[in-house]
């Protein structure tokens, strides 16, 4: 009956509600009292415009901030925790820790969180010029200046600079946006700090600090009871605790068993840690007990000591351990495998360029003016066969899309998750508040014989929690239907009083409280019909016809609330039930039918039972192949149908956390990349093994450490919409990687040839301005409008590589049509005068930059930063052609052999052979958009290189159901002696008998 999501949300819950006359229910008037005024007055505001926390000002106004060189010059964290003296844990309940002394211990522990700490802003700027690809790069640096070619030597070093300045600028920027939204949802603590009571965000909280638990509250960091919030003198015996440990444990211990389940005496509070321990009933804690961090007090109100900081508290290891295992990811491992490919390719291009130098009677290095010898070789190739912008753009392009994800309220942990998300073909989804709208209604209640309806109603509400300010969702709408009965509400106004409340638990699976009237004693009992019909006194008849309205309620998608009242010594009595309903959200079922339009399985997991699961099914139009998962993951099933059934069920019922895992294990093996989303510590497990963990709205602070994005709005649109934009950023990197492959394979063919067959090369100077205005242009392909795919998108290297040679042969080709002309008697496309070098030049740049546009498809327009930044560099390769810059007019025997036209003395070009070779290039440029046409549209080369899915190996399968059934047993022969045999592990429907 719990709800775990609503519990961590906690008091911010508060902030959506409001109450006419301007009623406080922090003011007491009396139980009842408040109970009547808070049914009269609520007002529920969940569909008022709540302030959006991804507003842009906002968001830059946190930015702003925050100090620049604090960033920069902040210290990493250790990776050993803070081991807690014991003498921080002294402080006085009423005094609690000053201020000077909570940024002291801050200094040494850190905050109260698991997140971990940003990295060394410097240190992640000098990250930028590591790896394969940039030290080629750097080593093209240190040949520059060995050959003393400065202009080279610069532009560069302007290359690495201006690659890494703009990625760790945009990488900040998102990290910036993600941060302040993580703050946003910060949970909350009452300490007392300088002798007073205050309300600050968990995450400040220090070791020593005085906590205040409360029912309805998270324990907002690990800490140990000291006394009841209404008995401050117990500080005393507390303290005597602490320095006679041995001695307490005697007092408040039986003899017979030294276990704490043997305490003598009432506890303070107690704590729900199932979603931690597994443990059903809510835990009592007495003084000195250890209440974990992110469980939920569900009695009492004490006053407890921090004992450890977030990363220190039992959950905080439990996430560390999910979080140590690094992995590079599959994002990396392709771009390394491109990198190596390219690196691979320029050695051999250099090779065949010398080899072809050495037949031209080349020199090594002289003479220093000229491009033609065979270290300027080298330089050049280098230069053009190393796409140093590869790593960079693909990461801005990633961190642009993390920040616009942010401000659609997705928190993107790690870049990489991006790309997994847009692979993404399973989504295993939670039911509650992901496809249900998580507002409970109650519809028209069953009232048995001779009972009235308001009684019953009455009898719902007497048997609920009436702590205002923390109701449990289910005791909620049981109170404020009271609405619609005005006489149930007459009828709490009697003089009720409660004198004991037993809260929900999972075995007994009811609330229990007594009340007195007059003198007189009542029992009411609310929960599980079953649990409520067992303790009740009633005929076969009763009890069938009771047992078949339950039936009937789930077989149309209800939860039932049985409700049953005793009356002094008189037998249990069933009063009713009532049938709840948690109706799926309004854009559910059209957001279903989008998913599977885009190639998306969408699998519903619930705790609910399986009746109540396939009739959700049916309103969602998932269908109704929905599998009890106890039986189907524990029971007898096993081997290839096991994961048959797995991975063609439309939904699970009775779920809990670590089927989710192996839920998520099976569509692996058989190749289904799978998103699953979780809210509890218990999912951490499963988010962490899926493709991609979705912490949904609400999730425990474990659940968001662990998972890969962080989802801040509810619903499944948010997931699906996060989808799309994903393969939208797929497709900006992918594009950019055709493409770049393309540029280097261009240039490389073309160079090397023009090397071997005319013994002449495009100068080094004007390479490096090539390779300049490529990286200027193209980054802003991140913020490049963009196509999504209908279907889940992989890189299909193979189809990559094709498509790119095919597009870097036709531009060398094209290249050598244009010198190729310089040989006609007329000069072919040059008019008037020009020069050689900047002709290829300006062709070789205009037709580069504009095959981004090629590559890019054509579903979309392009966005008008790309077109702006690459219309600014084809007029500065206008302006180096017009003017003659850089041509090395002044060196003799520049291209050999010359043209047959009159090459002009300053090496500048007539405007018309300007815009007889834009002309050229746009006709250049359509023609290769024709074949990537022709190529993209072929079948064969459509799915080559795609992975298969749904791929069974149906012996191993077997193989492994045949031994997860087989069990070691201990036992003892006639002799006493004892061994060890092979067995039959129990299914779990035996186990339960």
């Amino acid at each position: 009956m719990v709800n775990e999501k609503d519990l961590e949300n906690g008091d911010p819950k508060r902030e959506r509600i409001s109450f006419a006359g301007g009623w406080d229910p922090d003011r007491t008037e009396g139980e009842y009292a408040d109970l009547i005024r808070y049914i009269s007055t609520y007002r529920d505001r969940r569909f008022s415009k709540a302030p959006s926390i991804s507003n842009a000002e906002e968001v830059d106004a946190t930015i702003e901030k925050k100090g620049f060189f604090s960033k920069l010059l902040g210290k990493k964290s250790a990776s050993e925790l803070f081991e807690v003296p014991e003498s921080w844990l002294t402080t006085d309940i009423k005094t609690g820790l000053t201020t000077a002394e909570v940024e002291a211990r801050r200094k040494k522990t850190g905050f109260n969180e698991l997140a971990t700490e940003k990295e060394n802003m410097l240190l992640k700027f000098i990250g930028y010029f590591r790896g394969p690809i940039l030290y080629v790069m750097e080593i093209a640096v240190l040949l520059a200046a060995g050959l003393r070619n400065w202009i080279d030597f610069g532009v560069i070093i302007g290359i690495l600079m201006l690659n890494a300045i703009v990625g760790w600028y945009q990488e900040k920027q998102a990290a910036d946006v993600v941060a302040s939204l993580k703050g946003d949802i910060a949970m909350k603590a009452i300490v007392v700090r300088d002798g007073k009571e205050q309300e600050i965000k968990a995450r400040e909280l220090v070791p020593g600090d005085i906590l205040i638990l409360e029912e309805g509250m998270v324990v907002a960091g690990e800490a140990r009871l000291i006394c009841d919030y209404s008995n401050p003198a117990g500080f005393a015996e507390y303290t005597k605790m602490i320095e006679d440990p041995e001695e307490h444990f005697s007092k408040t211990h039986t003899d017979s068993d030294e276990d704490e389940d043997h305490h003598v005496g009432v506890s303070i509070v107690a704590t729900d840690q199932s979603a931690i321990t597994g443990e059903s009933l809510a835990v009592d804690k007495f003084m000195g007990d250890i209440c974990y961090y992110t469980t939920g007090c569900k009695r009492g109100k004490a006053y407890a000591v921090v004992t450890e900081s977030a990363r220190g508290s039992f959950v905080g290891k439990t996430a560390s351990l999910v979080q140590g295992a690094t992995d590079s990811g599959h994002f990396k491992a392709i771009m390394n495998s491109i990198g190596t490919a390219l690196l691979i390719l320029v050695v051999f291009f250099i090779l065949a360029a010398w080899i072809g130098g050495f037949f031209h009677n080349l020199r090594l290095a002289t003479p220093e003016w000229s491009s033609n010898n065979l270290l300027h070789y080298a330089l050049i190739l280098l230069i053009v066969g190393v796409p140093v912008g590869l790593p960079v753009v693909t990461t801005t392009t990633l961190a642009v899309g993390a920040a616009y994800l942010a401000k659609q309220k997705a928190i993107v942990q790690k870049l990489t998750a991006i790309e997994s998300l847009a692979g993404v073909d399973v989504l295993c989804s939670d039911k509650t508040g992901t496809l249900t709208a998580n507002q409970l209604t109650i519809r028209e209640p069953y009232v048995a014989e001779g009972e009235d309806v308001n009684w019953m109603m009455a009898c719902a509400a007497l048997a609920s929690s009436h702590n205002l300010k923390s109701l449990d969702p289910i005791d909620k709408i049981t109170i404020l239907t009271l609405k619609r009965y005005p006489k149930a509400r007459e009828i709490l106004q009697q003089g009720w009083r409660t004198e004991k409340y037993i809260p929900f638990d999972p075995v007994s699976k009811r609330i229990t409280t007594i009340c007195t009237l007059k003198g007189e004693r009542w029992q009411f009992a609310k929960g599980a019909p079953k649990a409520v019909l067992a303790i009740a006194e009633c005929d076969e008849a009763t009890s069938k016809h009771y047992r078949d309205t339950a039936a009937d309620f789930a077989r149309r998608g209800f939860r039932s609330l049985g409700v049953a009242s005793k009356r002094g010594n008189e037998p249990w009595k069933i009063i009713g039930m009532l049938p709840m309903f948690d109706p799926p959200r309004e854009d559910t079922a059209h957001t279903i039918v989008e998913a599977q339009n885009l190639g998306l399985s969408v699998k519903m997991l619930t705790g609910d039972a399986i009746a109540i699961a396939k009739e959700t099914c049916k309103l969602l139009a998932l269908g109704t192949k929905v599998y009890n998962s106890q039986r189907l993951i524990a029971g007898g099933i096993a081997g290839t149908t096991q994961y048959d059934l797995v991975e063609k069920a439309d939904g699970f019922a009775e779920v809990f956390p670590e089927h989710k895992y192996q839920v998520v294990e099976m569509l692996q093996q058989r190749g289904h990349l799978t998103a699953m989303t979780g809210d509890g510590v218990n999912d951490a497990p499963s988010l962490k093994k899926s493709d991609c963990g979705i912490a949904v709205e609400g999730a425990t602070e474990a659940a968001q450490a662990a998972a890969d994005i962080v989802f801040l709005a509810p619903g499944l649109s948010t997931i699906v919409d996060a989808i799309k934009v994903a393969r939208q950023i797929f497709q900006r990197m992918k594009a950019y990687v055709q493409y770049r492959i393309a540029l280097c394979l261009h240039l490389e063919l073309y160079l090397v040839s023009s090397m071997i067959i005319i013994n002449e090369t495009i100068r080094s100077e004007l390479i490096v301005f090539i390779a300049l205005f490529a990286d200027l242009a193209t980054i802003a392909v991140a913020y490049d409008n963009a196509h999504y795919e209908p279907r889940p998108v992989e890189w299909q290297l193979p189809k990559i590589w094709v498509i790119s040679v095919v597009l870097g042969i036709l531009l060398a080709l094209a290249t050598w049509v244009l010198r190729g002309t310089f040989y006609l008697p007329s000069g072919g496309l040059v008019q008037n005068f020009g020069n050689i070098q900047l002709m290829l030049f300006l062709e070789v740049s205009l037709t580069e930059n504009w095959l981004i546009f090629v590559t890019r498809g054509g579903e979309t327009w392009p966005s008008w930063k790309l077109v702006g930044a690459i219309f600014l560099v084809d007029v500065l390769s206008t302006l180096f052609c017009v003017f003659g810059w850089l041509s090395g007019h002044e060196y003799p025997n520049v291209t050999n052999p010359a043209g047959t036209f009159v090459e002009s003395a300053n090496g500048d070009t007539s405007i018309v052979t300007v815009v007889v070779i834009w002309l050229y290039s746009i006709f250049v440029t359509v023609v290769i958009a024709l074949v990537y046409y022709l190529l993209v549209g072929m079948k064969w080369l459509d799915n080559l290189g795609r992975a298969k899915r749904s791929v069974s190996d149906t012996n191993m399968e077997n193989i492994l159901g045949h031994l997860s059934r087989i069990a070691l047993e201990h036992e003892k022969d006639v002799h006493g002696n004892t061994k060890w045999v092979l067995g039959t592990r129990a299914t779990g429907e035996e186990e339960e008998e």
